[in-house]
């Protein structure tokens, strides 16, 4: 038997800054992988067992970051962190009994929702 999940009733404010901040961790870690490995200009490396390294690691040279692009990043930081703030602040979380559940239950709810937009756009 499937145990059926509780639903809560977030307030659309606290909905919307949950939503915002996935957005933001995820246009974040998509700047990562795009980025050098390193912030300031390095000479890469190759270490292998041969020489004494318990793992064979690899680095190309990195140019570094671009003004423009730390402050992409400075930017995206501040702005994860003021929803993250928002979020865990939220006047909701006082009022809810079970508020470990109900935070889990809200990271995940944009997924569930798309989902069920999904499966009601193919007529299920």
């Amino acid at each position: 038997m499937a145990d059926k999940q509780k639903t809560y009733d977030f307030p659309q404010d606290l909905r919307e800054a949950q939503l915002e901040l996935h957005q933001v961790q995820s246009a974040l870690a998509d700047l990562y992988q795009r980025l050098p490995w390193s912030i300031e200009p390095l000479p890469g490396w190759t270490h292998t067992k041969e020489n004494g390294h318990f793992h064979e690691t690899e680095r190309p040279e990195s140019p570094g970051w671009t003004d423009e692009e730390q402050a992409q990043v400075s930017e995206l930081r501040t702005r994860q962190l003021a929803l993250a703030e928002r979020v865990v602040t939220h006047a909701f979380w006082a009022t809810c009994d079970d508020g470990p559940a109900a935070r889990s239950a809200l990271k995940h709810l944009h997924a569930q929702e798309e989902e069920s937009e999904e499966r009601q756009a193919l007529g299920e």
